[in-house]
């Protein structure tokens, strides 16, 4: 537990082993369970934090904005030590927003289907409304096998558990209030992700419809060195569709960071 906010921190892995943080994507209930982070963990010491306002983590009443957990993770981090960093999605874009402005702590950086920059136009859907969708159809959006979406995302259904439909709600609410205006994208930041300096990975589900391969790609081309991989027969969360072909990409990636 991170001592400033009380922080709901998980862990898998040897205490010896270089430490690999991972943040989060926005439907969250922790990943202690799924078999991409059991493998990581084989190498590395895998660090599962829920966000503030996240699991139970709670949120301070001043934090309103993306920033707010950028310098979070960032003070994190002066407490912990350097990290390899991952993060997925709405984790992601925290991830990115970490490294612009400051890489010191920072030994790689992986971006899995990140959100957070705009590439299109002011008329263009970059990044499609995951919140006016029915939960039929944002699993078409997140899933390549719908099927095993359907099985393995953590919706907010009225069949849920009060608690765990507490701790999905509340989620919701947290990414509203740091990421509704503009939605879920911070306007400066693909011009600062020149910034980052660290080596760099971005991961992309190649059937990913929520943020497409080629937002992906000019994510990718924006970071200065970035290597871009696309996993096919994955959508939005590769590590949970496709976990063996993720380990082997991360664990190829991080071999070659010195």
């Amino acid at each position: 537990m991170h001592s400033a906010l009380d922080l709901e921190l998980l862990a898998h892995g040897s205490e010896s082993s270089p430490s690999l943080l991972f943040l989060h994507d926005l439907d969250y209930l922790n990943h202690t369970r799924y078999p991409f982070v059991e493998s990581l963990g084989e190498t590395w010491r895998v660090l599962l934090p829920s966000h503030p306002g996240f699991g139970n983590s709670p949120l301070p009443d001043h934090f309103d904005s993306i920033d707010d957990l950028a310098y979070f993770y960032l003070d994190m981090l002066e407490d912990m030590g350097p990290v390899h960093l991952m993060g997925a999605g709405f984790g992601g874009w925290i991830a990115a927003e970490v490294a612009v402005r400051c890489t010191h702590l920072i030994r790689s950086l992986v971006l899995v289907d990140a959100l957070g920059v705009k590439i299109g136009s002011r008329t263009t859907t970059d990044i499609k409304d995951m919140f006016v969708v029915s939960p039929r159809e944002l699993l078409e959006l997140c899933w390549h096998d719908v099927e095993l979406g359907q099985h393995e995302m953590p919706l907010p259904l009225p069949d849920r558990d009060e608690d765990t439909l507490v701790q999905l709600l509340t989620g919701r609410r947290t990414v509203a209030l740091m990421g509704w205006n503009p939605f879920l994208h911070d306007p400066k930041l693909l011009r600062r992700l020149r910034r980052i300096d660290r080596p760099t990975l971005v991961v992309w589900g190649a059937s990913d419809r929520l943020v497409s391969p080629a937002y992906g790609r000019a994510y990718a081309a924006a970071i200065p060195g970035a290597q871009f991989t696309e996993i096919a027969a994955a959508g939005h969360y590769p590590y949970l569709e496709q976990p063996t072909t993720f380990v082997d990409v991360v664990e190829s990636f991080l071999s070659g960071v010195v």
